[in-house]
């Protein structure tokens, strides 16, 4: 087996999970024009909540996943309802704070409810093996979710009038208003969506992960730096930034270690932030 055809298979399964965390939060800032602090924190939220229902109720995970998405609905409208929209008009820094200290409380409370331990759910793991490069099971399944829930977001921006409705509002609101959008309504379901991505790349990843309070804090930096890598914004940029960082992240991995593949990762977010900092579809492509 080749290490290093080991190491991109990997880097691709990995970056397939990034691409559809940071497609989600993109959206959300595309449309909205809000930074999300929590998106990290929405992920933990989904994924104790497949612990929960998994392990108290025994529930599969195919009926474990209607059941997390449903939830992530409504939490997604009641944070839209209840917090974004207020702050929409505010200051910048005002939307930092709330979302920040929104992160900071729901880490709190993941601590009350499950307290500091870490935890996971108990599944059958295996591999395939294809040409002699090992590939885990549920990371294979975590990648085929994550492509296909970002395709089929692709299609209902594309070829919906959803979409060019959403597509409408992220590039004029007012105008889109103007001309009969509901764009408050649009800018409700665009971070529902958002919220539901979030959801459903924390129900992929909990058979992968550890789940302890603050796990949602590395996906949500990672988030971060995939969304400037790939343009603020621009959904197909996030696609393919995630698909980068994973390889760098597996490679680097692969050949040092973990913590110096961490922080590549953060020397290219710097360096993208000085050298090109629209990213590398920031200036041509918009959700």
């Amino acid at each position: 087996m080749s290490v290093i055809e080991q190491a991109i298979v990997n880097g691709i399964l990995q970056g397939g999970i990034y691409a559809v965390i940071a497609v989600g939060i993109n959206l959300i800032y595309g449309v909205l024009k809000i930074i999300n602090f929590a998106h990290g924190e929405f992920i933990a939220l989904s994924m104790y909540l497949t612990f929960w229902l998994t392990t108290l109720y025994s529930l599969n995970l195919a009926l474990t996943g209607v059941i997390v998405l449903l939830i992530m609905t409504i939490f997604g409208y009641i944070i839209v309802r209840f917090l974004i929209e207020p702050i929409l008009k505010d200051p910048e820094l005002n939307q930092l704070l709330i979302t920040f200290a929104l992160s900071i409380i729901l880490q709190n409370i993941f601590l009350l409810l499950w307290g500091a331990d870490f935890r996971s759910i108990r599944v059958e793991s295996f591999s395939y093996n294809i040409g002699g490069v090992s590939i885990p099971h549920y990371k294979l399944m975590a990648f085929f979710g994550a492509v296909a829930s970002t395709l089929l977001l692709y299609i209902i921006l594309m070829r919906t009038k959803l979409g060019i409705w959403i597509r409408a509002v992220a590039q004029d609101p007012i105008t889109s208003q103007a001309l009969g959008i509901n764009s408050k309504a649009i800018r409700a379901i665009v971070f529902i969506i958002g919220t539901v991505l979030a959801g459903l790349a924390g129900l992929l990843i909990t058979p992968i992960y550890y789940i302890y309070p603050t796990v949602g804090l590395p996906f949500g930096l990672m988030a971060w730096v995939i969304m400037v890598l790939g343009g603020l914004g621009s959904m197909t940029g996030a696609l393919i930034a995630g698909f980068i960082v994973g390889l760098f992240e597996s490679l680097i991995a692969t050949f040092y270690n973990v913590e110096l593949a961490r922080a590549f990762i953060f020397v290219i977010f710097i360096a993208t932030l000085a050298i090109r900092p629209t990213g590398l579809l920031g200036g041509r492509a918009r959700v």
